[in-house]
């Protein structure tokens, strides 16, 4: 091994290191479900989400929407290849490049993701159900595909539809727990067309959170190794029905309800 290769393989190592420790202060339940993933997935589930983290606190990073629309450019050039060394050498593109590179993994699904958070960088109203279903498709269910490919799981009907309704799941409980925590973006993920209605619109997103955690878990019956890729929507339960004020279940109840559907009972 040459001196510049060891260089090159440390600072790598220090870039995946680095994502863990981003999941971990960004999105705890991400990174508490990746230690059910066997260590050698485990630095690559970390970077996949670290991303996805990332990308998500892009509004809150910056002042205005166009500094957003930058720096998601940067990162559309850098899995397109036109930052060349720039990209390697920030610590979440570097990790997420190698891991891309591994698993071959498709750059386009990547690219998706950073077009669907476009939204987040404005003030406009989601306009439908379905709009906002492809969106936690987009930023939340996608982030479980790559997990279950690390993973080894084979493409099947059975698991393409667990993942995408664990993540549906999953990104509409987070966008019910927003309004509790504060966030200022929440209310307007809210859809036009069920407020248009009348009624009580969040409990209509909060029936359709827990109909597609039900469709996941049935699903999830019938896929493999990849099926720990599916547990950041385990704690999807706990958020639908929590009480307090921060909409956030007590770590313990989530490490637990983790624990507990990674040995097979339940999702």
């Amino acid at each position: 091994m040459t001196e510049r290769t060891a260089r090159s393989q440390a600072e790598l190592a220090g870039h995946y290191a680095h994502c863990g420790e981003i999941l971990r202060d960004a999105d705890r339940d991400a990174w508490l479900a990746a230690l059910f993933a066997p260590a050698e997935a485990r630095r690559h589930i970390h970077t996949i989400y670290a991303f996805a983290a990332e990308i998500g606190s892009v509004r809150a990073r910056v002042s205005q929407p166009l500094l957003g629309e930058m720096r998601l450019r940067w990162h559309v050039d850098a899995l397109e290849g036109s930052d060349g060394a720039g990209a390697h050498a920030h610590p979440v593109m570097g990790a997420l490049l190698d891991t891309i590179e591994r698993f071959g993994l498709p750059r386009a699904e990547f690219v998706r993701l950073l077009e669907a958070r476009r939204f987040d960088l404005y003030d406009d109203p989601m306009p439908t159900l379905a709009a906002l279903e492809d969106y936690c498709r987009a930023t939340a269910a996608q982030p479980m595909a790559w997990a279950a490919r690390i993973l080894g799981e084979p493409d099947s009907e059975a698991a393409a539809r667990a993942i995408d309704n664990a993540g549906i799941a999953l990104g509409l409980a987070k966008i019910l727990r927003a309004p509790m925590r504060g966030a200022a973006t929440g209310p307007r993920f809210v859809p036009a067309d069920l407020l248009a209605r009348g009624g009580a619109a969040l409990e209509e997103l909060r029936r359709t959170a827990q109909n597609r955690y039900e469709s996941a878990r049935l699903a999830a019956a019938d896929m493999g190794a990849g099926r720990a890729a599916l547990l950041p929507a385990s704690v999807v339960p706990l958020y639908l029905t929590s009480k307090r004020r921060d909409g956030d279940p007590p770590l313990w109840r989530r490490q637990w309800r983790m624990w507990r559907a990674a040995r097979g009972v339940g999702l």
